[in-house]
Protein backbone atom coordinates (compact mmCIF):
# COMPACT_ATOMS: atom_id res chain seq x y z
CA UNK A 1 0.00 0.00 0.00
CA UNK A 2 0.95 3.34 -0.79
CA UNK A 3 1.29 5.67 2.40
CA UNK A 4 3.19 8.65 1.26
CA UNK A 5 4.37 10.06 -2.13
CA UNK A 6 6.82 13.18 -2.40
CA UNK A 7 7.32 14.84 -5.71
CA UNK A 8 6.40 17.46 -8.38
CA UNK A 9 3.14 18.89 -9.04
CA UNK A 10 2.74 17.91 -12.65
CA UNK A 11 -0.91 19.29 -12.83
CA UNK A 12 -3.57 20.10 -10.88
CA UNK A 13 -7.41 19.37 -11.67
CA UNK A 14 -10.66 20.18 -9.79
CA UNK A 15 -10.61 17.34 -7.38
CA UNK A 16 -7.34 15.66 -8.25
CA UNK A 17 -3.59 16.37 -9.06
CA UNK A 18 -0.65 14.20 -11.20
CA UNK A 19 2.05 14.19 -8.85
CA UNK A 20 5.40 13.15 -10.65
CA UNK A 21 7.43 11.06 -8.26
CA UNK A 22 10.58 9.58 -10.60
CA UNK A 23 9.10 10.00 -13.86
CA UNK A 24 6.13 8.47 -12.75
CA UNK A 25 2.97 10.09 -12.62
CA UNK A 26 0.38 9.21 -9.84
CA UNK A 27 -3.43 10.25 -10.11
CA UNK A 28 -3.89 11.53 -6.65
CA UNK A 29 -7.75 12.62 -5.72
CA UNK A 30 -7.80 15.74 -2.44
CA UNK A 31 -10.07 17.65 -0.47
CA UNK A 32 -10.63 21.24 -2.85
CA UNK A 33 -8.58 22.94 0.65
CA UNK A 34 -6.00 20.56 0.51
CA UNK A 35 -5.32 21.40 -3.65
CA UNK A 36 -5.26 24.76 -2.80
CA UNK A 37 -2.71 24.63 -0.70
CA UNK A 38 -0.46 22.83 -3.06
CA UNK A 39 2.57 24.73 -4.73
CA UNK A 40 2.43 25.69 -8.16
CA UNK A 41 2.94 22.89 -11.07
CA UNK A 42 6.85 22.15 -11.36
CA UNK A 43 7.47 22.58 -7.05
CA UNK A 44 7.92 20.35 -5.08
CA UNK A 45 5.06 18.41 -2.71
CA UNK A 46 4.80 15.87 -0.05
CA UNK A 47 1.20 14.05 0.66
CA UNK A 48 0.05 11.32 2.93
CA UNK A 49 -1.90 9.00 0.94
CA UNK A 50 -4.55 6.65 2.06
CA UNK A 51 -4.96 3.74 -0.79
CA UNK A 52 -7.98 2.37 -1.58
CA UNK A 53 -8.13 -0.91 -3.57
CA UNK A 54 -11.40 -2.02 -5.34
CA UNK A 55 -12.37 -4.86 -7.42
CA UNK A 56 -12.25 -2.35 -10.73
CA UNK A 57 -9.43 -0.04 -9.70
CA UNK A 58 -6.63 1.39 -6.76
CA UNK A 59 -7.44 4.99 -5.90
CA UNK A 60 -5.36 7.25 -4.10
CA UNK A 61 -6.42 9.98 -1.91
CA UNK A 62 -4.00 12.48 -1.08
CA UNK A 63 -3.31 15.25 2.30
CA UNK A 64 -1.45 17.60 4.17
CA UNK A 65 -1.38 16.63 7.52
CA UNK A 66 -2.17 13.44 9.21
CA UNK A 67 -5.25 15.01 10.77
CA UNK A 68 -7.07 15.33 7.31
CA UNK A 69 -6.24 11.62 6.85
CA UNK A 70 -7.95 10.44 9.78
CA UNK A 71 -11.08 12.14 9.36
CA UNK A 72 -11.45 10.92 5.67
CA UNK A 73 -11.19 7.45 7.31
CA UNK A 74 -13.51 8.36 10.23
CA UNK A 75 -16.11 9.83 7.96
CA UNK A 76 -16.29 6.81 5.35
CA UNK A 77 -17.50 4.41 8.89
CA UNK A 78 -20.81 6.11 8.49
CA UNK A 79 -22.96 4.31 6.62
CA UNK A 80 -23.97 6.48 3.25
CA UNK A 81 -20.43 8.21 3.03
CA UNK A 82 -17.63 6.68 0.54
CA UNK A 83 -15.19 8.28 -0.53
CA UNK A 84 -16.26 11.04 -2.71
CA UNK A 85 -18.91 12.38 0.14
CA UNK A 86 -15.93 12.45 2.66
CA UNK A 87 -13.68 14.71 0.32
CA UNK A 88 -16.20 16.87 -0.09
CA UNK A 89 -17.21 17.53 3.46
CA UNK A 90 -13.15 18.08 4.11
CA UNK A 91 -13.19 20.56 1.06
CA UNK A 92 -15.82 22.83 2.78
CA UNK A 93 -14.60 21.92 6.47
CA UNK A 94 -11.27 21.95 7.73
CA UNK A 95 -10.70 19.01 10.57
CA UNK A 96 -10.79 21.81 13.47
CA UNK A 97 -14.26 22.77 11.81
CA UNK A 98 -15.40 19.57 11.26
CA UNK A 99 -14.47 18.76 14.89
CA UNK A 100 -16.42 21.51 16.22
CA UNK A 101 -19.84 20.42 13.67
CA UNK A 102 -19.39 17.08 14.95
CA UNK A 103 -19.67 18.31 18.79
CA UNK A 104 -22.81 20.70 18.38
CA UNK A 105 -24.95 19.35 16.06
CA UNK A 106 -24.18 21.84 13.69
CA UNK A 107 -25.92 19.92 10.83
CA UNK A 108 -26.32 22.78 8.64
CA UNK A 109 -22.33 22.91 8.43
CA UNK A 110 -22.38 19.64 7.31
CA UNK A 111 -24.98 20.12 4.64
CA UNK A 112 -22.61 22.57 2.44
CA UNK A 113 -20.71 19.72 1.40
CA UNK A 114 -21.82 17.98 -2.17
CA UNK A 115 -23.89 15.26 -1.68
CA UNK A 116 -24.47 15.93 2.02
CA UNK A 117 -28.52 16.20 2.79
CA UNK A 118 -29.70 16.92 6.19
CA UNK A 119 -30.63 13.34 6.62
CA UNK A 120 -27.36 11.96 6.10
CA UNK A 121 -25.96 15.14 8.28
CA UNK A 122 -27.91 13.90 10.83
CA UNK A 123 -26.47 10.54 10.38
CA UNK A 124 -22.88 11.97 10.73
CA UNK A 125 -23.70 13.95 13.58
CA UNK A 126 -25.14 11.15 15.02
CA UNK A 127 -22.60 7.94 14.62
CA UNK A 128 -19.79 10.18 15.32
CA UNK A 129 -20.77 11.87 18.66
CA UNK A 130 -20.78 8.93 20.47
CA UNK A 131 -17.36 8.21 19.06
CA UNK A 132 -16.61 11.42 20.59
CA UNK A 133 -13.02 10.07 22.32
CA UNK A 134 -11.74 9.13 18.42
CA UNK A 135 -12.68 12.33 16.58
CA UNK A 136 -8.97 14.41 15.67
CA UNK A 137 -8.87 17.62 16.87
CA UNK A 138 -12.43 17.31 18.57
CA UNK A 139 -13.11 20.11 21.37
CA UNK A 140 -12.58 19.78 24.76
CA UNK A 141 -14.23 17.42 26.70
CA UNK A 142 -17.98 18.41 28.81
CA UNK A 143 -18.93 20.70 25.63
CA UNK A 144 -21.10 18.51 23.58
CA UNK A 145 -24.49 19.38 23.42
CA UNK A 146 -25.05 15.89 25.47
CA UNK A 147 -22.90 17.10 28.59
CA UNK A 148 -25.75 18.89 30.30
CA UNK A 149 -25.41 21.35 32.56
CA UNK A 150 -24.71 25.33 32.52
CA UNK A 151 -22.33 24.75 29.27
CA UNK A 152 -25.74 23.47 27.16
CA UNK A 153 -27.98 25.60 28.89
CA UNK A 154 -25.49 28.03 28.09
CA UNK A 155 -24.88 26.91 24.02
CA UNK A 156 -29.08 26.98 23.89
CA UNK A 157 -29.35 30.43 25.08
CA UNK A 158 -26.54 31.95 22.24
CA UNK A 159 -28.01 29.52 19.68
CA UNK A 160 -31.48 31.55 20.15
CA UNK A 161 -29.45 34.79 19.99
CA UNK A 162 -28.97 33.93 16.45
CA UNK A 163 -25.45 32.51 16.73
CA UNK A 164 -24.49 29.06 14.28
CA UNK A 165 -24.06 26.45 17.07
CA UNK A 166 -20.57 25.78 15.28
CA UNK A 167 -19.57 29.19 16.19
CA UNK A 168 -21.59 29.63 19.85
CA UNK A 169 -19.76 26.10 20.68
CA UNK A 170 -16.53 27.47 19.79
CA UNK A 171 -16.83 30.68 21.62
CA UNK A 172 -17.97 28.64 24.77
CA UNK A 173 -14.94 26.74 24.59
CA UNK A 174 -12.97 29.55 24.88
CA UNK A 175 -14.89 30.67 27.72
CA UNK A 176 -15.20 27.25 29.51
CA UNK A 177 -11.30 27.12 29.26
CA UNK A 178 -10.39 30.74 30.86
CA UNK A 179 -13.47 30.66 33.73
CA UNK A 180 -12.66 26.51 34.43
CA UNK A 181 -15.35 23.99 35.25
CA UNK A 182 -17.49 25.83 37.96
CA UNK A 183 -18.30 28.11 35.75
CA UNK A 184 -22.15 29.09 35.69
CA UNK A 185 -24.41 30.23 32.73
CA UNK A 186 -24.53 33.64 33.33
CA UNK A 187 -20.37 33.87 33.22
CA UNK A 188 -20.32 31.82 30.18
CA UNK A 189 -22.56 33.91 28.30
CA UNK A 190 -21.46 37.05 29.00
CA UNK A 191 -18.03 35.84 28.60
CA UNK A 192 -19.09 34.03 24.87
CA UNK A 193 -20.52 37.12 24.03
CA UNK A 194 -17.02 39.04 24.35
CA UNK A 195 -16.18 36.57 22.42
CA UNK A 196 -18.70 36.73 19.27
CA UNK A 197 -18.24 40.62 19.45
CA UNK A 198 -16.78 41.54 16.21
CA UNK A 199 -12.86 42.67 16.39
Amino acid sequence: MIARLRGRVDTIGEDHLVLDVGGVGYLVHCPSRTLASLPAPGEAADLLIETQVREESITLFGFTSPVERAWFRLLQTVQGVGARVALAILSVLPPEDLARAVASQDKAALSRANGVGSRLAGRIVAELQSRAGELPTAPPAGLGPAAGGAVADALSALVNLGYGRSEAHAALSRAAASLGEDAGVDALIRTSLRELAPG
